[in-house]
């Protein structure tokens, strides 16, 4: 079966935080653009408070939806926002597929309500990745940012899990959030790019 080799057109976004008017402006966007898929990376809520309209604006507009914990939030909410809405998936330690691109994540981080260790973060990171290893292009998709990576200029110390599991797992894209202050900023780790996309969303192909 030949794999096919369209684009794939994402849009990827974090820390929501309960907010509903976001939400309803970056659905309108994903339809205006026609996305194929919207990435939550974490912190879709305010410490597991309001968890009403942040998923369902997507589903209304008819978008895939992949999300993953933050500190906000615990893995239980995520199954179940990712249970209740149709086309909607938890990455947290699993993968999805589309063609020949391979999505996988790990969330929560190292402070807040959630948090993992992180040599539990990359194995989770390491699992998701298993099924997606041999593909033609791949995404990781963390809460927390790589140890070593302009996101530090907050203070706040990156995740030696996820530096070492875009190191080894060499995904294309590398999205991360949490660090609000660092919306927007793009880097190189080796050939991944990682890309912070806390509450400012990306619209990118791959």
């Amino acid at each position: 079966m030949q794999k096919s080799n369209k684009k794939s057109k994402i849009l990827a976004v974090g820390d929501i935080h309960g907010d509903t008017g976001l939400v309803k402006r970056l659905a309108k966007k994903a339809k205006e653009e026609d996305v194929d898929l919207v990435i939550l990376a974490g912190d879709l809520t305010f410490a597991e408070q309001s968890i009403k309209n942040i998923i369902g604006p997507f589903v209304k507009a008819k978008k895939q939806v992949l999300l993953i914990p933050g500190n906000h939030e615990s893995i239980a909410t995520v199954d179940f926002l990712a249970e209740m809405y149709p086309k909607t998936k938890n990455i947290h330690g699993y993968s999805f597929i589309k063609n020949d691109l391979g999505i996988f994540g790990a969330g929560a981080g190292d402070v807040g309500l959630n948090q993992i260790k992180d040599s539990e973060v990359f194995n989770l990171l390491k699992k998701g990745n298993e099924r997606v290893k041999d593909l033609k292009k791949k995404i990781m998709v963390t809460h927390m940012h790589p140890k070593g990576s302009k996101a530090e200029f907050s203070g706040f110390k990156g995740s030696k899990a996820v530096e070492k599991a875009i190191k080894e797992f060499h995904p294309d894209i590398a999205i991360c959030s949490h660090i609000h202050e660092a919306a927007g900023i793009e880097e190189k780790i080796g050939k991944t790019k990682v890309i912070n996309v806390s509450r400012k969303e990306k619209i990118f192909e791959i």
